[in-house]
């Protein structure tokens, strides 16, 4: 139990990562100043349920790696390989309590994606297993309480510029953008 009563929490931020960008390193920095969690799980999907075509995942996790280096209590994982078949929030949230069954979760959420809740696998369970931390976003409606709206970036958009081979400069952090052009992701559409 922390100083308020409450077992610790720990807040899972998981998504595409296709690439990590700036907004995403914002967000699980906002997350560490701003709420009471122990640390932050970052969580690269392992197969989109919906088949949206993904760099190859060690790739990812390692990019989500680099994004993240700098912030400590920040761990990235490899859970959903470990899980394999498609990602499901779900599976991912019951498998973390599962390894931290002292832990309460958290699940941070972008204001962007709060209408689509409902269509998730499973989603009454889903906010059963973890309390929601909502990332104001630019142009999306946020409840009270959400987070000021991170920065607009996208990572199609940043897809489609590397594959312009135009600058994404301000947008990815840098290790991240060394780690792209040494490996030569994105170059196609």
């Amino acid at each position: 139990m922390n100083a308020a009563g409450r077992a610790p929490e720990l807040a899972v931020f998981g998504g595409s990562f296709n690439p990590p960008h700036v907004a995403h390193v914002l967000a699980v920095a906002y997350v560490l100043a701003a709420e009471a969690v122990e640390r932050v799980v970052v969580v690269p999907t392992f197969q989109h349920p919906f088949q949206k075509a993904l760099a190859p995942f060690d790739d990812r996790l390692e990019m989500c790696r680099l994004a993240f280096e700098d912030l400590r209590r920040v761990e990235v994982s490899s859970l959903e390989r470990e899980l394999g078949g498609d990602s499901y929030t779900v599976r991912t949230l019951e498998a973390l309590h599962a390894r931290e069954p002292s832990m309460s979760l958290a699940l941070c959420i972008g204001a962007d994606v709060l209408a689509e809740r409902h269509l998730w696998h499973r989603a009454e369970q889903v906010e059963e297993l973890a309390r929601q931390i909502v990332l104001g976003r630019q142009g999306f409606d946020s409840p009270p309480g959400a987070s000021p709206p991170l920065p607009q970036v996208s990572s199609t958009e940043i897809r489609r510029r590397l594959a312009a081979s135009e600058d994404v400069g301000p947008l990815v952090p840098l290790r991240v953008r060394r780690y792209i052009e040494e490996h030569g992701l994105y170059r196609q559409a």
